[in-house]
């Protein structure tokens, strides 16, 4: 059996299409679609029914993979290193969103930067562009706030983020502490700052916190959470924010939490990579000092 149409085919099994999975082994998809009719007609079985959207394996398909993708995952770590080659550094192509890419995971990293592992990353405020992006081969590790679905990514949980109600210490100072009882009596009083029109933030803390749906409208729109920290701290209204990005500034007074809730809002985000990829000496490295770190934020 052709180890180049084994390799295909884990590749389309794990992207649920043949497009997708041509783009990751850098093919047409007239080429993979040739290469798994190839390996059908050499086991004499189906391995994929074709769908209006993508492709899902046969009962054979699913066997075949199972049975295939560690031995070709291992053969490619032997490619990617070379044997007896443990001091083996290449670039790690890392995704995420900007905050926590550039607060938390960057910073975590420079200790493998020192040993020689050179990193560039892409900034996306999206979830969906982020996986995409990783699922394309553009980057080996993503941090992303939605866990993928299918067989081609693989995510673990990495941290959960807290996120804060607060403003200025002027525009607190006016709110009484009945009004922070009700979320909408709090939005009726002071304006919000957020990094989108839909307000996802303050969205998702008055539906964990007050189990409501926020009316107001943003009055300061920009999409960078430190710029939003920024707005608050000059006094422009009130904002959510993750409390690894606000906490500095409310030790400082510059921000005050306007509630402790009970049961905090949290988000939770985590670590991802293409399915076969952590077979690769940095990749691993990488994602297992990530996850190291992360317990400590």
């Amino acid at each position: 059996m052709d180890l180049a149409l084994l390799r295909t085919f884990v590749a389309v099994h794990r992207a649920g299409s043949f497009t997708r999975a041509a783009a990751l082994l850098g093919l047409s998809q007239p080429a993979v679609t040739g290469q798994i009719r190839a390996l059908e007609r050499q086991l004499g079985r189906p391995l994929f029914l074709r769908q209006a959207r993508g492709v899902i394996p046969t009962t054979v398909g699913d066997e075949l993979a199972h049975r295939a993708a560690p031995h070709l995952d291992a053969l490619v770590e032997i490619a990617e290193t070379g044997l007896g080659d443990s001091s083996s550094v290449r670039t790690l192509h890392l995704a995420g969103p900007p905050e926590l890419i550039s607060l938390r995971v960057l910073p975590a990293l420079v200790p493998l930067v020192a040993e020689g592992l050179v990193l560039r990353t892409a900034l996306f405020a999206n979830a969906g562009e982020t996986l995409e992006s990783l699922a394309a081969g553009h980057h080996d590790l993503a941090v992303a706030t939605a866990r993928p679905r299918g067989e081609l990514l693989t995510a673990v949980p990495l941290c959960d983020e807290e996120h804060v109600l607060v403003a200025g210490p002027e525009r607190a100072a006016r709110l009484g502490t009945g009004v922070l009882r009700e979320g909408h009596a709090v939005l009726s009083q002071l304006p919000v700052v957020e990094v989108h029109e839909s307000l996802p933030f303050v969205s998702r803390y008055w539906a964990a916190v007050f189990d409501s749906t926020p009316t107001a409208a943003g009055t300061v729109i920009v999409p960078d959470l430190r710029a939003v920290l920024g707005c608050v701290t000059a006094g422009a209204g009130l904002a959510v924010l993750p409390r690894y990005l606000c906490q500095g500034a409310l030790d400082r007074g510059e921000v005050v939490a306007l509630l402790e809730p009970p049961v905090p809002s949290l988000r939770t985000y985590f670590l991802v990579a293409r399915a076969g990829t952590l077979t690769l000496p940095p990749i691993a490295r990488a994602h297992e000092w990530l996850l190291r770190a992360a317990g400590d934020w």
